[in-house]
């Protein structure tokens, strides 16, 4: 057994530069190269790819900017890779990688996980009434894809047959650094504690370079390696411990504030994270420096896992477009609004004279008049925007309708209209996500190897209680005496994510004597308020002792979230940018001369 296991992750998403592989592979002194490319939007693209082909469906970068340049170096470094790049054909992503090294003369082995392509299925679901598991909707009539999200263990078992690249469809994006962690040091399927740890590792690693300091709040602090951004790595032990990393000389830094944002990204309730393995309580989780651009985290605690699986669906359902163009000039925001309602009125006319309903959905942005922010825009005044119209119909030829009255509108509408952005939009299906769970002794997972196949029993445990952490109750205010408000980005820094029609906000406080002041501010209420144009559902707040935040889980917040959505910002990449600009009452003095957030009054920033 290894003393420590370093595990690097190359790619955060499918589109991810090939840089981060070639980086670690070189620079990093790696023992395993994981790559994560899977996310709801990507498998439903997959599912189409692989309609239109059958030898597609996984992705294809993988292949061919990673494994064929790299595979030589990382056959004589006998550095082991693990990936999710199988997508929703992870056969076919076998065959290319086998072609790949004969073709570059190296003697590499591959093997497959298999055993979460669910599709086959869809009549026995639908039969048995099965319904989407946060909206209560029926199964759909047709479906595109249905994937179930395996754990660690398989990929274990894949490594155990020797392979030096195992290739997985859908599994959990931890379970491509935790199924090495189980392989090298022998854990078990009892082990809680050590299975949480190691899903932690895989959680902050799992989205490449975010965890070193991209899209991190305190921008200013890392964008100097914005050209050249270190991609991190995980020095592990047997024990659970680690410590977060990267290549030195690289861009980015890797601090407690860019390894917790990680943390905190696409999480609901830390208490009760849970994964097919083990069911994580990272509440009390802890950060230290150790080093240059290293953190070690600590506290992670696991309790057994539930009998069920989660399985993501997706099906079509109909189609959307959306076009942009820009108006310039004075009231261009005003003007922008009329062109918007002039095209739909105009579209929509033209579309019921052919015989055609009305959109099933509209969406309209004013991009530069900080449309992300509501009534809370303090833009309107703008001289120049961006308008996007986005809308939704079950009929594509209704939507070429809408598609073919945009370009009259440059000559018929608001002067100075240019920038049509990639020409005539072209209508685009929509595809939807349907989640449910499944109980694991449903489930059969294989190891396809050089040897044959393996089959890998999904363990089946009850599940184990969540441990608690106390709410505590919204006290009086805080501030006696005069007061001032700063907005929330002067106390504390985030990171927003999403799962499926469902965003989060992790809010991390500076200081620990911030947490008053902001436990008071970012009630769920106030929250709903300041996204009301967007979160039609209802907001959760959890806290987050360990780090000294909270977590906000914000219910159909997107629009539907992923490709289903029209809005500009899908994914709710931008929310936590737009809450760092909630009003927080803290002690006027504060600001005064010699205050604690006297920068922030002179310069505007922390």
């Amino acid at each position: 057994m290894r003393e420590v296991v370093r595990i690097g992750c190359g790619a955060g998403f499918w589109g991810d530069s090939p840089e981060g592989p070639r980086q670690l592979v070189r620079h990093g002194g790696i023992d395993y190269l994981v790559l994560d490319y899977l996310a709801e939007i990507t498998m439903s693209i997959l599912a189409r790819m692989k309609a239109k082909d059958p030898a597609l469906g996984y992705a294809t970068d993988f292949v061919s900017l990673v494994m064929k340049p790299l595979a030589r170096e990382i056959a004589e470094k006998r550095i082991r890779v693990v990936t999710n790049a199988g997508g929703v054909n992870p056969e076919a992503c076998r065959d290319a990688l086998l072609a790949a090294f004969a073709e570059a003369g190296v003697d590499l082995k591959v093997a497959v996980v298999t055993g979460d392509d669910l599709s086959a299925q869809s009549e026995r679901f639908r039969a048995a009434g099965v319904t989407e598991m946060f909206s209560g909707a029926p199964f759909p009539e047709r479906i595109a894809s249905i994937n179930a999200y395996l754990g660690a263990f398989p990929v274990a078992a894949a490594l155990a047959t020797g392979a030096d690249v195992v290739v997985t469809g859908r599994c959990v994006d931890s379970a491509v650094v935790l199924g090495p962690l189980i392989h090298e040091f022998g854990w078990t399927a009892q082990d809680f504690d050590l299975l949480a740890a190691g899903s932690l590792a895989g959680h902050i690693l799992e989205c490449g370079a975010q965890a070193t300091g991209g899209i991190t709040t305190d921008w200013r602090e890392v964008a100097a390696g914005w050209a050249d951004m270190g991609f991190p790595f995980a020095d592990c032990r047997a024990d659970g411990s680690f410590e977060i990393s990267k290549p030195a000389g690289t861009g980015g830094q890797v601090t407690p504030a860019t390894v917790a944002e990680q943390i905190v990204y696409e999480v609901g309730d830390p208490t009760a994270y849970m994964l097919p393995d083990v069911c994580c309580d990272w509440s009390q989780v802890r950060l230290e420096i150790t080093g240059p651009d290293r953190v070690r985290v600590s506290g992670a605690r696991g309790l057994s896992p539930s009998p069920t699986c989660k399985v993501s669906a997706t099906f079509a359902d109909g189609y959307r477009c959306t076009a942009t163009m820009m108006i310039v000039g004075e009231q261009a925001t005003l003007r922008a609004q009329a062109v918007a309602d002039a095209v739909l009125a105009r579209s929509g006319r033209l579309m019921a004279e052919a015989g055609h309903a009305g959109f099933a959905e509209t969406s309209v942005e004013l991009l530069g008049a900080e449309a992300s922010y509501g009534a809370g825009s303090r833009a309107l005044a703008t001289r120049e925007v961006v308008l996007k119209i986005g809308v939704r119909h079950s009929s594509r030829e209704a939507l070429q309708i809408f598609a073919r009255e945009i370009y009259p509108a440059a000559t018929a509408m608001a002067q100075s209209l240019t920038g049509f952005a990639g020409g005539r939009p072209e209508p685009q299906p929509v595809v939807r996500l349907f989640s449910f769970l499944i109980d694991k002794a449903q489930l059969s997972p294989l190891v396809l190897h050089e040897g044959g196949s393996l089959p890998v029993p999904m363990e089946f445990t009850s599940a184990g209680a969540a441990s608690s952490v106390a709410q505590p109750p919204v006290a009086d205010d805080p501030v006696a005496g005069e007061t001032a408000a700063v907005p929330l980005v002067a106390l504390a820094f985030g990171r927003s994510g999403d799962k499926g029609d469902i965003a989060n906000i992790g809010v991390i406080a500076r200081d620990r004597d911030y947490l008053p002041f902001l436990r008071r501010a970012l009630i769920p209420e106030a929250v709903r308020r300041h996204f009301a144009h967007h979160v039609a559902g209802e907001v959760e707040r959890f806290e987050w002792p360990g780090l000294g935040g909270f977590n906000l889980v914000m219910h159909k917040a997107l629009g539907g979230g992923g490709i289903a959505s029209l809005r500009h910002d899908p994914q709710g990449k931008a929310m936590a940018q737009v809450l760092m600009s909630l009003p927080v009452k803290v002690p006027a003095g504060w600001l005064a001369p010699g205050g604690r957030l006297e920068a922030f009054r002179t310069t505007g920033t922390r």
